[in-house]
């Protein structure tokens, strides 16, 4: 199995060793032509969301990745990832990818110093470890599953072919939530 991992800024690399961890293959998107190559799954890292939109618009990459998520390829997306796919962004009409029924609420925990590591229960997987950095949450579902909640904030978020993830998988231990994208890809 073959997962696209877009490498234009946030914690990529780390999601590359997650995926290889789990016996799939990785590769980077940074521009046009490696969204061209067949591949069965996509990450969209962490980073920054406006940066990312701008550079995705810029490499002419935004409307491939739309139409490979829109042509029901798997896709996960953490932290910016996950405001990247949101149709909606609280108080912000800056709409990105847009492809997935949630309202993102952007550094809804605070800045840097209110990043924080727990671990919570995640539909189909059980108790898992979750870092939090600068993170979004999902303030609002149309047609998306919450699969997790924190606090009572839904952080994580499936709509079918689609994974949100408002917390840093690949900056823990578990291997968990890869091994679940990675069985949407199949």
């Amino acid at each position: 199995m073959k997962i696209g991992v877009l490498a234009l800024q946030g914690a990529f690399i780390e999601h590359e060793k997650k995926l290889i961890e789990c016996g799939a293959e990785a590769f980077e998107i940074r521009q046009r032509r490696d969204i061209e190559r067949s591949f069965d799954g996509l990450i969209l890292p962490g980073g920054e969301s406006t940066v990312i939109g701008k550079l995705l618009h810029e490499l002419e990459l935004m409307k491939p990745v739309r139409e490979r998520i829109i042509g029901n390829m798997p896709v996960m997306g953490t932290c910016a990832g996950l405001i990247l796919l949101a149709e909606h962004i609280a108080a912000d009409d800056t709409v990105h990818i847009g492809t997935m029924g949630i309202t993102a609420r952007r550094n809804a925990y605070g800045r840097q110093l209110g990043s924080f590591h727990t671990t919570a229960q995640f539909k189909e997987i059980g108790e898992i470890p979750m870092t939090f950095i600068r993170a979004p949450y999902i303030e609002d579902v149309s047609t998306a599953e919450i699969l997790a909640e924190v606090d009572g904030k839904a952080v994580a978020a499936r709509e079918n072919n689609q994974l949100a993830l408002a917390f840093h998988p690949e900056l823990d231990d578990s291997t968990a939530v890869h091994e679940y994208f990675l069985r949407m890809c199949r």
